[in-house]
């Protein structure tokens, strides 16, 4: 079974230029990986004349896993170096919203360790995606 994680992006006074660059870099960085795709979340079209963002899709990527037993785990650290990466040119690191069907981990303000730790316990929780 095809299995998809959701990642959302956001940080703290960036505008959405600067998320839809986040995570553009990310996505370059996680089509590098042995999944099948990773694409933007569409958006809904604004009405015709408006100039409103849908802020709850700025910065939302799909993984598509695939079959690979792997594939979550390497997801969860190419995230993790990224997030460090930007944790040193950036005055914050992003905060992460990842969903796996019905298993949400957020992050924020945690240190490398603390990351860590968390990918740890989502990636036991779904040791079975992809077998």
């Amino acid at each position: 079974m095809e299995k998809t994680l959701r990642i959302l992006l956001t940080e703290e006074g960036a505008d959405a230029e600067d998320i839809t660059e986040l995570a553009g870099y990310l996505r370059e960085e996680l089509l590098q990986l042995d999944v099948d795709d990773v694409t933007s979340v569409p958006g809904a079209a604004p009405p015709p004349g408006a100039r409103a963002v849908d802020v709850t899709t700025i910065g939302a990527l799909l993984v598509s896993l695939g079959g690979s037993a792997t594939a979550l785990n390497q997801v969860l650290n190419a995230i993790r170096d990224w997030r460090d990466r930007c944790r040193g040119a950036r005055p914050s690191p992003p905060s992460l919203r990842l969903t796996l069907d019905d298993d949400v981990l957020e992050i924020s303000e945690a240190s490398t360790q603390q990351v860590s730790e968390a990918f740890d316990l989502f990636v036991s929780r779904h040791s079975t995606v992809g077998t």
